[in-house]
Parts: structure tokens; C-alpha cells; sequence
């Protein structure tokens, strides 16, 4: 009920809500601060929840009051809670709050110590945020620096980085033009033991098929294939950049061969994508390796995707919408 309320984006039923619903008064908060009371339904869960929900709804405000509240309803905030609030403020940009609750949790003693998902909500908002948002490159670098600095100390405070961590820094430095940092953090989480996964592959074909050094980006789609056997399954998303990288140089002929590889691995190309290899196999007059059941193949299964897109998109069906006239 208090996530319904909080969605309508009523704050003030919302706290009238949570007073009613609680039993904590203001006479045995002081006894039950250690602890939440047993007995109240309002739990440290419960405030977590409507953190999560009041940032979503853009009311980040509302979300930092609730946090600090907690201690109204007889709750103490844990790293649920911590890890919540600094997401939402990471999610508007306002990094001098989150550095501020994560320098609060770094206090030596402090009952909440930030742990791997802490360090990470950083590290990749500060790579998010600085890329997509900052238009300036001196602000980019300056996120960028950020990033490296929270993961040496998460490193240093002994606090073992997974592979989202890793991911997220490792594809900043590839969006940034840093690949040889982005190859240093590559090389170190396989000495940890932190098996990279399709993100990972992903981030260095993009680079390298942006610089125009497709054979590089073909080691990694093959270094990824090569793990198969540990879940790491290349897709079109791996696929995508070498195919479109190819056809820029005219190298027609070798992307042909990757999409009927693609194809083979039980995926379908995106249409502008074939449609891509398409016209330039008939500029290179290499048009004869379309009269293949690969084609048909091709043609049907992306026919078939746009079908099924249709009952989840109907605006796709209406009459004056760009059709698949590549086909027809």
C-alpha cells in the first residue's frame, strides 16, 4: 500500500500513511534505536522499498527525507538502505551527496561499511554520467579520474571488485579512448579469478571496430567463443559492430560471412544491419551469394521477429509506418 501511495506521488498521504501504520511512538523510539521493534510493521525493507520507489518517480527529495526518517517508524538504515539513497542520487547526478553517505560509511567503526554494490553504483554512474551527460571533455576526464580513484580504494579497504564492477570501468575507459587501462583492468580481473562475461568482449569489439582495427575485435569475438563452456555466448550485440566495421572498408565479402555465422548460432541480424550487407554485396557485384536458402532464411526470421513485435508494438501496424520494403 505504501508503494501505491508513493507512486501517485501523494507525500503527504504517504507520511500519514506510515505514522497510522506504525506503533512506534515517540515515547519508546529511544528505547528501540539499537534495534528495529519486533512488533512494528514498518521495517528498514519497507523504508528501502520507498526509497527505491519515490527516486523513481523523480521525487529525490522525498526519498532523502525518508531515509532519514527511518528512525521515526523505530528502524536503523542498513546497506540496503545506503546502497538505495546513493543510487538515486547518483541517478540525478548529484555525486557531492553520494560521496558524502559513502564517506560517512567509511568511518572506521561505523556499523554500515560499504561493501562491493556500494563502490560499484559509483564507479559506474561516474562512468554513465560523465560520457552521456558532459559534453566537455576536461568534465569527462574528470569523471573518468573519479572512477579509477573509488576502485583503488575499494581495492585498498580489501573490498573485492565482481565483474559489474569491472565492466562498467572497462567500458568507460573504451568510450573514452583509454584502451590501454581498459586492457590493465582486463588482464587484472582474470588474475583475480573474475571471469569476464559478453559486456566485457562487447566493450573492446566496439572500441576496436570505432578505430577501425577489425582484426583486433575478431581476437575478442573468438577469445569469447573460446569460453563458451563457461556460459559467455556471443550474440548480435558482439556480432553487430565487426558487420557494420566491415562494410565501411568494403569488406563486404567478410561480412557476409559473419552474419551467416550469426545465423548459424540461432540468432537473426537486425534489419538495417542485412539490409547493410545486402546492398553491399550488390555495389560489389557479389549479389549471386544472396540466392541462397541463407537468405530466405534470413528474410523469414526477421519477418517473423517483426510479427511478434507487432502484438507488443501496435503503433508498428498502424497504416504509414515503415514497413520491411527491403523485402517485399
Amino acid at each position: 500500500m505504501a508503494i501505491l501511495i508513493a507512486k501517485s506521488k501523494d507525500t503527504k498521504s504517504l507520511w500519514h500513511f506510515l505514522k497510522s501504520t506504525s506503533n512506534v511512538n515517540d515515547s519508546n523510539i529511544n528505547n528501540n534505536h539499537n534495534n528495529n521493534n519486533n512488533n512494528n510493521v514498518i521495517t528498514t525493507a519497507t523504508i528501502t522499498c520507498l526509497i527505491k520507489v519515490l527516486a523513481e518517480q523523480g521525487l529525490i527529495n522525498e526519498a532523502s527525507l525518508t531515509f532519514y526518517r527511518m528512525r521515526q517508524f523505530g528502524c536503523k538504515p542498513d546497506i540496503q538502505a545506503y546502497n538505495s539513497l546513493i543510487n538515486a542520487m547518483c541517478n540525478v547526478g548529484n555525486f557531492t551527496k553520494a560521496r558524502h553517505l559513502l564517506q560517512q560509511m567509511e568511518l572506521p567503526g561505523f556499523r554500515c561499511p560499504p561493501d562491493t554494490f556500494t563502490y560499484t553504483i559509483l564507479i559506474s554512474s561516474y562512468c554513465r554520467y560523465g560520457i552521456k551527460i558532459s559534453g566537455c571533455k576536461k568534465a569527462v576526464r574528470r569523471r573518468l579520474y573519479e572512477a579509477n580513484k573509488l576502485f583503488r580504494v575499494m581495492v585498498f579497504r580489501g573490498i573485492v571488485p565482481d565483474v559489474v564492477t569491472y565492466n562498467a570501468l572497462i567500458d568507460g575507459c573504451c568510450k573514452t579512448y583509454r584502451v590501454g587501462r581498459a586492457l590493465e583492468l582486463f588482464d587484472d580481473m582474470k588474475k583475480r579469478g573474475c571471469v569476464p562475461n559478453r559486456v566485457t568482449y562487447d566493450s573492446f569489439i566496439r572500441y576496436y571496430c570505432a578505430v577501425n582495427e577489425i582484426d583486433k575485435a575478431v581476437e575478442f569475438l573468438r577469445d569469447m567463443q573460446r569460453l563458451n563452456d563457461e556460459g559467455v555466448v556471443a550474440s548480435c550485440s558482439s556480432y553487430t559492430p565487426i558487420i557494420h566495421a566491415l562494410c565501411e572498408v568494403e569488406r563486404v565479402v567478410d561480412a557476409w560471412s559473419f552474419v551467416v555465422e550469426l545465423v548459424d548460432r540461432g540468432f537473426v541480424p537486425r534489419e538495417y544491419t542485412y539490409k547493410l550487407v545486402c546492398d553491399g554485396l550488390v555495389l560489389k557485384g557479389e549479389d549471386e551469394l544472396l540466392n541462397c536458402e541463407m537468405h530466405q532464411r534470413i528474410k523469414d526470421g526477421i519477418l517473423e521477429r517483426y510479427r511478434r513485435t507487432m502484438k507488443f508494438k501496435p503503433v508498428m501496424n498502424r497504416k504509414g509506418y515503415p514497413e520491411f520494403e527491403f523485402f517485399s
